[in-house]
């Protein structure tokens, strides 16, 4: 019955899983299709022996870390399912932080443009950002850039998931290169640790090209906002995650490439330093 293998399988993720009874029932709701409100309910419910197998070998998974989102395949965002697998980063609840200020900021901007508002969000990976991002700003183009063919691949089929075909556009190349003319606002999530200090379970699943910032983690930022001033309106914004460790570093290149711009760092809920964002004079 339900209870009894959710405990079996709650023990057997207790050493590699910070939420083992979370992990468990993820998975379980995954394979019966369930809301995970109804395991509580039906608790007594039998469990089918092909089912059971089947649930007990992605357990297995899991338990030899694999992020629970890839053995399930799909992730919530920002009130948002999307399709994950090893060729994305797993989309991170701390990145909701980074959807907030830009759909703060790009409700700012629309009320002085003509016409639709167009954003690039640059390292797309599963397109949960430019995904979120088109469904709250209803009116707005976005180009969505990745330099992964593999990654590009997952972010369509989230694009079409969630209906986006005509306003996200997916492109295929490094950075900004791929833009062909300035926007609005260009919101970024690039990769920003050191490999080597990496935890082992996400280096070991997830694609170190979305991962690897370079010896200090900053090498992506220099390259982004040395490109940015070209491709930035007047009165447009950009904004980046960074890691809770960068917040001064990153805010010095931004005001180096933008001297005229008001930059600011934003705080997430634990306080630590989480968004690096800018707005240029109109």
């Amino acid at each position: 019955m339900i209870s009894k293998i959710l405990h079996a399988a709650t023990d057997q993720l207790r050493t590699t899983s910070a939420t083992p009874r979370l992990d468990a029932e993820l998975i379980l709701s995954h394979l019966l299709g369930w809301p995970r409100a109804r395991l509580l309910a039906e608790r007594d419910h039998p469990v089918a022996p092909a089912l059971f197998a089947t649930f007990a070998g992605l357990v297995s998974r899991r338990a030899n870390g694999e992020p629970v989102a890839y053995v399930v395949g799909h992730k919530e965002f920002y009130g948002l399912d999307f399709a994950v697998d090893r060729r994305v980063l797993v989309p991170r609840p701390e990145t909701e932080l980074l959807v907030e200020r830009a759909l703060a900021m790009a409700r700012r901007i629309a009320v002085g443009r003509a016409g639709p508002l167009r954003i690039a969000d640059i390292g797309t990976g599963s397109g949960a950002i430019a995904v979120a991002l088109a469904v709250h700003l209803p009116d707005a183009l976005i180009d969505a850039v990745d330099i992964s063919p593999e990654a590009l691949d997952v972010a369509q089929a989230n694009v079409a998931r969630h209906g986006l075909t005509g306003r996200v556009r997916l492109l295929l190349g490094d950075l900004l290169g791929p833009l062909a003319a300035p926007v609005d606002l260009i919101v970024s999530n690039p990769p920003y640790t050191i490999l080597a200090e990496v935890e082992p379970n996400v280096y070991a699943y997830e694609p170190h090209l979305a991962l690897e910032g370079g010896p200090d983690g900053t090498d992506l930022y220099r390259r982004l906002f040395a490109d940015s001033p070209a491709k930035l309106r007047p009165g447009g914004a950009l904004l980046c995650e960074i890691g809770s460790w960068q917040g001064e570093c990153v805010a010095a290149l931004a005001r180096a490439a933008f001297p005229a711009a008001d930059v600011q760092i934003a705080h997430d809920l634990a306080g630590h330093n989480r968004v690096v964002y800018l707005t240029t004079p109109t």
